[in-house]
């Protein structure tokens, strides 16, 4: 399940790189504003929604960027008042599903620390640990799509060690469009293809491929500047097996329906 934001926006000088914010952010990074008002109450809407779903949602990741965290939030806090659960439902942060910024001479922004955004969400995990980290400088179409794809195996890898049945991650536009090529494992020819619903608050579907497996031995990410492991999803193949889109970018629970698309 993927989700996009309404957010506030920000502004970047193509010459020295510098970023800013007509209004202030939560984190003090220019380019991680908060939602817009409007998408608060997308939001709430959103969560009215998850929190029907089936199976319900176990395990929460999100681009750890602070409109996407607070995308999330109310549907965590709403599944904890109907169930608690012992341990509460937290939001793992991950760069791996994160923002995507297009290689410049410039370092791009980083998102906030786990410590800065457990103080901000004390429902953010602060020990959790990104399954992988972009590069500063930006990536290009294809590493943007290898890093998604790397990401979302160590993801799956994990939710099929914890016994998770349904996860929902929170991101952006283009992690978005990646994400879903990368489970169903079809890279169109044309790159702009809009094979997959990017609207803010818009919610997709990704169903396992009945006896998929975890797609045998991947090489570990080395850390910073280091090479993206390979994971072979195209052609078909698909992330961890690979998976069916059964929603594509369903926006009926919104009163405004679908918005923004990208």
């Amino acid at each position: 399940m993927i989700l996009l934001q309404f957010r506030s926006n920000w502004v970047v000088d193509a010459q020295t790189g510098e970023y800013t914010g007509s209004i202030p952010s939560p984190t003090g990074i220019a380019s991680d504003p908060a939602l817009a008002g409007y998408g608060v109450a997308q939001a709430r809407e959103l969560a009215d929604h998850l929190v029907t779903v089936d199976p319900p949602i176990d395990v929460f990741y999100s681009s750890p960027f602070y409109r996407c965290i607070q995308t999330i939030h109310p549907t965590i806090e709403k599944a904890e008042a109907l169930k608690p659960s012992v341990p509460k439902r937290t939001v793992r942060g991950d760069t791996g599903v994160g923002e995507w910024y297009g290689t410049a001479r410039f370092d791009h922004p980083s998102p906030a620390t786990p410590e800065v955004l457990n103080g901000l969400f004390p429902l953010y995990d602060p020990q959790y640990k990104s399954t992988i980290v972009p590069s500063v400088n930006g990536e290009t179409i294809d590493e943007l799509h290898d890093r998604t794809a790397y990401a979302l195996h160590k993801i799956i890898e994990q939710s099929d060690k914890e016994g998770v049945k349904a996860i929902l991650i929170c991101s952006h536009a283009a992690t978005i469009l990646a994400i879903g090529r990368a489970l169903t494992g079809r890279m169109p020819e044309d790159i702009g293809e809009q094979d997959f619903k990017p609207f803010t608050c818009g919610l997709s579907k990704f169903v396992r491929t009945t006896g998929s497996s975890a797609g045998g031995d991947i090489d570990l990410w080395e850390g910073l500047g280091g090479q993206i492991p390979k994971i072979p999803w195209r052609n078909g193949n698909g992330v961890s097996g690979g998976w069916t889109c059964e929603v594509n970018g369903d926006c009926s629970f919104l009163s405004g329906g679908e918005e923004r698309g990208w």
